[in-house]
């Protein structure tokens, strides 16, 4: 699934775009197997992409999304199946280098010991003080057998350092494809599970090292009404120009998150919510003090504004239960007019549901 996908099933909206995705397919007479329905989620939320394209040009054709289509499909445009064949890819070639260093290995080895029997045969027949004509032969097999294992030590040497190459090559391209997993495409802030990966470590240092740790929710203020105004491409334009401000606040060891459709989450180890909402306050106001224009027609789209919530994690707290208490922090600046922070650890949540 994309991280544009990913982004708006966890959203608010998530529901609204399970059921139109189940409608379509109902509509198009295609069965809801998980991957279709995947396959589905892509087209409702992203009709301009190539997923939404390939099946569009299939149906104008007539075809029947079959099993093998989708599968073909998902092979092709979907990152997690591209990510699981990048590693298959990969794995199969390191298992063909791995092969060739046996064979050259095993060569060396038989190589070396036919030179240990040369070398053997040669001090014996030296012990027997041969002739200088037993001799001179004696030298030139053993320069054979040297050269043939000098060759043989060579080619396995290459062998290495090619295979050395080609590990360090596959390193660096595993780790790019692991990057791109973990990143949200749109904004290239890190995405829901590596945020989610990096909560839950964060949890478990701040408790094993008694330090504080708070945590944001962002969420873009009437951002259903820039979508339904100006189209989707004008929606992403306003949550690139809220991500760029927010990866500029949040240098390390702060870590920044596209957490649904609209919505982000930052980390904060070492600050308090005190801290953590003056620093937000000031995010807010960054991001409000700029008009902003549409890019295809520079009409004006006015101001955007965020509301966030802020919590610190408790000794036993979760990292759900945090997360749930920044939410409802976020809630209640909605409530209570947008465009503000809520400290969840001075505003009285007890009464407030979950947003």
């Amino acid at each position: 699934m994309s991280n544009q996908v990913d982004a708006a099933i966890r959203s608010r909206e998530a529901f609204n775009l399970a059921r139109a995705a189940l409608n379509q397919m109902e509509k198009a007479q295609i069965w809801p197997t998980p991957l279709n329905f995947e396959l589905w989620l892509h087209l409702i939320c992203e009709p301009d992409g190539a997923i939404a394209q390939e099946i569009a040009r299939l149906m104008s054709l007539g075809a029947v999304l079959t099993d093998a289509m989708a599968e073909e499909l998902a092979v092709e445009h979907l990152p997690r199946l591209r990510l699981n064949d990048e590693i298959r890819d990969a794995s199969d070639h390191l298992t063909e280098q791995m092969v060739a260093i046996n064979r050259a290995i095993a060569l060396a080895q038989i190589s070396a010991t036919e030179y240990g029997r040369t070398l053997e045969g040669a001090s014996r027949q030296l012990a027997d003080k041969p002739e200088t004509g037993q001799i001179r032969h004696l030298i030139e097999t053993l320069s054979i057998s040297t050269r043939r294992v000098q060759k043989e030590n060579a080619t396995l040497e290459s062998r290495l350092d090619q295979t050395t190459e080609e590990i360090k090559r596959l390193r660096s391209h595993l780790e790019q494809v692991r990057r791109d997993a973990m990143t949200d495409a749109l904004t290239s802030l890190s995405n829901r599970k590596a945020f989610d990966d990096e909560l839950k470590r964060a949890c478990d240092a701040a408790r094993a090292e008694s330090k504080v740790l708070s945590v944001a929710i962002i969420d873009i203020d009437h951002f259903k009404r820039f979508n339904d105004t100006w189209g989707h491409q004008t929606g992403d334009q306003v949550i690139r120009y809220v991500s760029g401000l927010i990866a500029r606040s949040s240098v390390h060891p702060r870590l920044a998150a596209r957490y649904g459709g609209e919505e982000f989450a930052i980390l904060f180890p070492g600050e308090s919510a005190d801290e953590v909402t003056g620093a937000l306050d000031a995010l807010r106001v960054d991001i409000s003090s700029r008009a902003l224009k549409r890019r295809s027609t520079a009409e004006d789209l006015g101001h955007v504004t965020v509301s966030a919530g802020v919590a610190t994690l408790h000794q036993d707290d979760t990292p759900l239960t945090v997360m749930e208490r920044a939410d409802k922090a976020l809630y209640v600046s909605k409530n209570a007019g947008r465009n503000r922070t809520t400290n969840a650890e001075v505003a009285n949540l007890a009464t407030m549901p979950a947003a």
